[in-house]
């Protein structure tokens, strides 16, 4: 596992089958966190140097995100440029913050315009992500507003969750995809992540 993870994390080697069964019993005998103490708790978790304790945590958060304040995206922020990794933030982002936003969404400029601009990688893969589960409910004017200001980036996490976003809203909507691969330079990697689950499965005359 740690491996897997380019040796940025310590693992007690615990699998995902058996980490979620020891979440569920958790929870059966103990309930979910207790609000008041949720950010110690997590932030408790976040700083212990085995990953399953992350996760573990997150799979809390996961379960509240639909009946949380305004106030929890302070701890979202905290998570995701803490230990940062794709395995954390991507969950964070679709999860978490997506659910979020769709709750808060006069909030939506104003943050992702800070993530922007904080040149912080995770942050910025973020805006992209958020959107992931939203499928019809996508706002491809917004999604077209942080690929233009990220597509120069040489990131790659950054590449590859433009390719990603649009890959996943090909599923929903692949004219808009195709011609917006078209229309729009895009780097190697995010052309073909954008395009590849539909020639995987020959939905579009063009490919």
């Amino acid at each position: 596992m740690k491996k897997y993870m380019k040796n940025r994390c310590d693992f007690f080697g615990i699998k995902s089958p058996l980490r979620k069964e020891i979440y569920r019993e958790h929870k059966q005998k103990y309930g979910l966190i207790p609000k008041e103490d949720t950010a110690e708790i997590v932030k408790w978790c976040w700083q212990q140097p085995q990953r399953e304790y992350q996760y573990f945590a997150m799979e809390f958060l996961g379960k509240t995100a639909k009946k949380e304040d305004g106030g929890i995206i302070d701890l979202y922020v905290y998570l995701i440029t803490n230990k940062s990794w794709w395995d954390t933030v991507d969950f964070i982002a679709s999860n978490l913050v997506g659910v979020y936003l769709k709750r808060f969404p006069d909030k939506t400029e104003q943050l992702t315009a800070e993530w922007i601009a904080s040149e912080n990688m995770w942050l910025q893969r973020t805006c992209l992500l958020f959107q992931l589960k939203y499928k019809s409910e996508l706002n491809t004017e917004l999604l077209h507003q942080f690929i233009g200001q990220l597509s120069s980036s040489n990131e790659f996490f950054i590449r590859k969750a433009i390719g990603w976003i649009l890959r996943e809203y090909s599923k929903t909507n692949a004219e808009f995809v195709v011609s917006y691969v078209e229309k729009y330079p895009l780097s190697g990697l995010s052309q073909r992540e954008a395009l590849k689950w539909l020639k995987n499965n020959f939905r579009h005359s063009k490919l």
